[in-house]
């Protein structure tokens, strides 16, 4: 549901959640029960609220590296190859 923003002329600006089905619909003020306009106004985004600063600020700047003791790497499993031409499978010229 968003919050929308409202102004009576009388009592001043108030803000309301209002489901999108009621977008279109009038707005009464909850002070003097007139009817109320719509202010248009920039959403308000804060990226550093919340979770989203709590979680930057308990990761580390630098990735760390983690290595097990006394275990050497494995050796892969597909290795490149040593021709200048990796692609070019059985392309060699045939051979009597």
């Amino acid at each position: 549901m968003p919050l929308y923003e409202y102004r009576c002329n009388p009592c001043g600006e108030f803000e309301a959640w209002r489901s999108l089905a009621e977008y279109n619909l009038p707005m009464n003020c909850p002070s003097c029960d007139r009817t109320a306009t719509k202010i248009f106004s920039a959403p308000n985004i804060n990226l550093n609220s919340g979770s989203l600063s709590a979680l930057a600020s308990s990761q580390p700047a630098e990735p760390k590296l983690v290595t097990q003791k006394g275990k050497e790497p494995t050796k892969p499993r597909y290795q490149s190859s040593t021709n200048s031409r990796p692609w070019m499978i059985s392309h060699a010229p045939p051979r009597y």
